[in-house]
């Protein structure tokens, strides 16, 4: 990694990793538009982004884990059939116009809708079989459109825990930070089945969003109110569909 290139990308990447896990998310989207935009190969951007991802997700699955928030078996439902469903959209051709315009569009008003929310500081109780009723069919079609994207999912499924009161705020964040953990490691493995690997050049970004994660994931899970939190999550969705929909133009 020249200079130029570190002085810029190490510290835009431990922003990113800070912001973004104190949500519970991983950065994936704003990993891939700074490697585009320093010029990177495509070839390599997408381990790259997975690395940083699959790191600050297990950052964040731990502390949120540590601090209580993480409720395994209420949002497992969610997850069984999001690996496969994302591992299955990622191999799909689809329509960029019109696949971009409905994407943007739904995460924008999701994270409308969220940041206007009163938030629940506990979840409602839903019962095992309606959870998984639910759960199983909206895991996987956010796993699909996880795979579509090319980012861990998280951004799809807070949106979806936040109105349904599935999960409370903080459990929110940590079902995403779960969410995206998995995901990014079944793409992860997927890259290295086509023989790609992570060059060297690559350490210190990891690096960096270690250290961003950590710091962010330790202020969601103990630190940041519950409302305040709420706001995050809602603000970085619509942020996304912004720069979802800014593609087109």
């Amino acid at each position: 990694m020249d200079v130029p290139f570190a002085l810029w990308l190490l510290p835009a990447f431990f922003v990113v990793a800070g912001v973004y896990s104190s949500v519970g998310f991983g950065g994936g989207s704003s990993y891939l538009a700074l490697l585009a935009l320093a010029g990177l190969s495509h070839t390599v951007v997408p381990q790259v982004a997975l690395a940083c991802n699959l790191v600050v997700a297990t950052g964040g699955v731990w502390h949120f884990w540590r601090s209580g928030a993480l409720d395994g078996p209420r949002i497992l439902p969610f997850l069984v059939l999001s690996v496969p469903a994302a591992w299955l959209g990622g191999t799909l051709p689809v329509g960029r116009v019109l696949f971009t315009v409905l994407l943007g569009v739904s995460l924008f008003a999701a994270g409308a809708r969220a940041f206007f929310r009163s938030p629940a500081r506990r979840a409602t109780a839903w019962s095992e079989r309606r959870r998984w009723t639910v759960g199983l069919p909206v895991g996987g079609f956010l796993g699909f459109l996880a795979g579509l994207v090319g980012i861990g999912g998280g951004v799809f499924l807070a949106p979806v825990l936040l109105l349904t009161g599935v999960a409370s705020v903080r459990g929110t964040a940590a079902a995403s930070a779960l969410f995206i953990l998995v995901n990014s490691l079944a793409g992860m493995v997927g890259q290295l089945h086509k023989g790609v690997a992570l060059g060297t050049w690559a350490i210190p970004l990891v690096l960096v969003v270690l250290a961003g994660g950590q710091i962010g994931s330790r202020m969601g899970a103990y630190r940041i109110p519950v409302r305040g939190l709420q706001r995050m999550i809602a603000a970085l969705i619509v942020a996304v569909s912004i720069k979802v929909l800014w593609t087109l133009v």
